[in-house]
């Protein structure tokens, strides 16, 4: 969930040399079409992910400030006040913490790409992992130390508004370090209010693991390691899971869908394509975890994992589809679909940045302007949105840019 789509491998390669003039002009429109495609791919991906991070930011929101569904239900009955319908539009928001095992399906995917690509030119490529592990210490540290910064500063704010919200955690220096070493999970708790944080552990083991992953596929292949990876995730789920011992092995599967589709779209021959029908899976499975969650959420985060991936591969095929001139509705329709595409990828640039830092936010709000109370009204879950995203923007171009390119300077060819 930390990397921009835009040369989001992580691997330890230098960036492409500029393309030289060419003089066979079939030659240069296909390498500009590819250029173009490959453009098309990073803005989806910077969608779903900007797409992710506001599902899941919602999904806590409603949590904070709101009562909840059944309850509101037995309070308003069937009102189609405009109050009352749009606290009934949010009710797939329940199932919001869907966001969280499509960022390790894409997480998987662009750290893996770009290595992955290099494999299918260079059988023998081996990455660099002490520079894979140089530029992502680079490209999360410093964020995320000014993310636990910035939860104690609010949090400190938040407990001297009684009575004091429940979300709160401890706040001093044992979990300000467990989180800082990404142990949250097996060490100790999630730091403050900021109950997102288990995820990012997550992702640092996901990271630190990596190349012994990136190995393994130049020995046995990518299915092998998928079918490899998914027995430890099995056996994880049972030995660790259950004892709510949180460790990446137990959600190492949906990273590693990822990964695998990287792999097997840098193999693949250009003008292949995945079949329609899975988007259809991608909905079954999608539905599925939705129905699997009233059991729980370990579970449902597997299937959905299973169910975007499905999602991702056909989105990433290679070639786009041909796209007819179109007006009235339907040009309407298309040109609003792709407004709110360019808006939840411009999202997707700083999801990360609103990933770490939307709770103590809404917690600090809540305890501000309802001393933590839940509220019958819908309405202030929309204000603190409006109030969460753009202080996550203005975090994103303070701290997360400057370290994205800390992390950019240790590519190799730069130094």
């Amino acid at each position: 969930m930390s990397d921009p789509a835009l040369d989001a491998a992580g691997s330890s390669l230098p960036l492409s040399p500029l393309p030289r003039p060419e003089k066979n002009p079939a030659a240069a429109h296909a390498r500009s079409d590819a250029r173009v495609d490959s453009a098309s791919k990073e803005h989806a991906i910077d969608a779903m992910r900007g797409f992710a991070a506001l599902l899941v930011a919602y999904f806590h929101c409603r949590q904070i400030v709101w009562v909840g569904m059944q309850a509101f239900h037995q309070n308003v009955g069937h009102s189609l006040s405009p109050s009352s319908l749009a606290a009934y539009l949010t009710f797939p928001i329940a199932w919001g913490s869907a966001g969280v095992p499509m960022f390790f399906v894409i997480s998987g995917y662009c750290i893996h790409r770009g290595g992955a690509l290099r494999l299918a030119g260079n059988p023998a490529y081996r990455l660099d992992a002490g520079n894979f592990w140089l530029r992502r210490f680079a490209r999360i540290y410093p964020v995320l130390l000014a993310a636990l910064v910035l939860t104690f500063a609010l949090d400190s704010l938040s407990l001297q508004l009684p009575p004091v919200s429940h979300k709160i955690r401890d706040i001093g220096w044992h979990p300000f370090l467990v989180n800082l070493f990404s142990l949250q999970g097996v060490a100790g708790k999630t730091y403050g209010s900021n109950g997102a944080l288990w995820t990012l552990s997550l992702e640092v083991q996901f990271y630190a693991i990596y190349p012994l992953l990136f190995a393994l596929r130049r020995r046995i292949g990518m299915n092998a390691v998928l079918a490899l990876v998914g027995a430890i995730n099995v056996a994880s789920a049972y030995g660790l899971e259950r004892h709510d011992l949180q460790f990446f092995t137990s959600y190492w599967f949906s990273w590693t869908l990822g990964a695998w589709i990287a792999d097997a779209k840098a193999r693949s021959v250009r003008a292949a394509r995945a079949p329609a029908s899975l988007y259809v899976l991608a909905a079954v499975l999608i539905a599925a975890g939705c129905v699997a969650f009233h059991f729980g959420q370990y579970g449902a985060f597997q299937i959905w994992a299973l169910g975007f991936a499905c999602y991702l591969y056909k989105t990433l095929d290679a070639r786009k589809d041909p796209q007819r001139e179109a007006s009235g509705v339907l040009a309407l329709l298309r040109a609003g679909s792709h407004a709110l595409s360019r808006l939840l990828s411009r999202v997707g640039d700083f999801s990360f940045s609103l990933y770490l830092i939307h709770l103590p936010i809404f917690v600090l709000l809540s305890a501000w302007l309802f001393r933590s109370s839940l509220q019958m009204s819908i309405w202030p879950s929309f204000g603190y949105m409006l109030v969460a995203v753009p202080f996550a923007y203005v975090f994103y171009r303070l701290v997360e840019l400057p370290a994205m390119k800390w992390s950019a300077s240790f590519k190799p060819g730069r130094r």
